[in-house]
């Protein structure tokens, strides 16, 4: 389990991951051509209110590749 420090909104938060999801963050975000910040700011506006945003990240990833 690691921590991602990120801006979101103009504040500064961190999620706790394993290793796995986020290797897969930096392949969808190189894939994308896009940062792995802008991932979790694009996950992060389109999660449900009070849905915990390291849970809606390993969500998000598992439904990319299911893809």
């Amino acid at each position: 389990m690691k921590k991602i420090s990120v801006s979101l909104s103009g504040h500064q938060t961190s999620v706790s991951l394993e290793d796995e999801f986020i290797t897969a963050l930096h392949k969808i975000a190189q894939r994308r051509k896009t940062s792995v910040a802008a991932l979790i700011a694009e996950i992060d506006d389109t999660r449900k209110l009070g849905d915990n945003l390291s849970s809606a990240i390993r969500v998000w990833v598992l439904k990319y590749f299911q893809q």
